[in-house]
């Protein structure tokens, strides 16, 4: 077990990274903010699904996913049809204009970590890649994490 300072060092770190996070937001273009840009990355990754399905997803009320939701429609991103199974629900789904924003989201993304760690080697940027993933892997779900006792 790694020593406590090291710890301590990692959480000032893990919120550090809530700024990064806000300012790759402010770089998604003003049509498609971060809620919506979400909204598109879980249909993406996920599938078609219920409303209620994607706020489990966002880790959102139900009312919240509801407005990105409609603005992501609006743009023609996501198409809304009655879920077969139940009338009052609607299931979403990508459309093909959603797929095409979500490209342009990902490259804008891809643009911006490439400029900001142009200096780091690959073996570096592969390393963080490893470690984070093993950091997600290892708190889990944010969802359904719970605090140790």
């Amino acid at each position: 077990m790694a020593d406590r300072s090291h710890y301590e060092e990692l959480a000032r770190q893990i919120g550090a990274m809530g700024a990064l996070k806000r300012g790759v937001a402010r770089l998604l273009p003003a049509e498609c903010p971060s809620g919506s840009a979400a909204v598109l990355a879980l249909l993406d990754r996920y599938g078609e699904m219920r409303t209620s399905r994607l706020a489990d997803l966002l880790a959102v009320d139900v009312s919240v996913t509801s407005r990105h939701v409609a603005h992501v429609a609006e743009r023609g991103w996501i198409e809304r049809s009655p879920d077969p199974d139940d009338g009052r629900s609607r299931i979403l789904r990508l459309t093909p204009a959603g797929v095409a924003q979500l490209d342009d989201l990902g490259r804008r993304t891809t643009d911006l970590f490439a400029h900001y760690l142009k200096d780091w080697s690959d073996d570096d940027v592969g390393r963080l890649n490893a470690l984070l993933a093993r950091l997600r892997e290892s708190v889990g779900d944010c969802r359904t994490a719970r605090t140790p006792t």
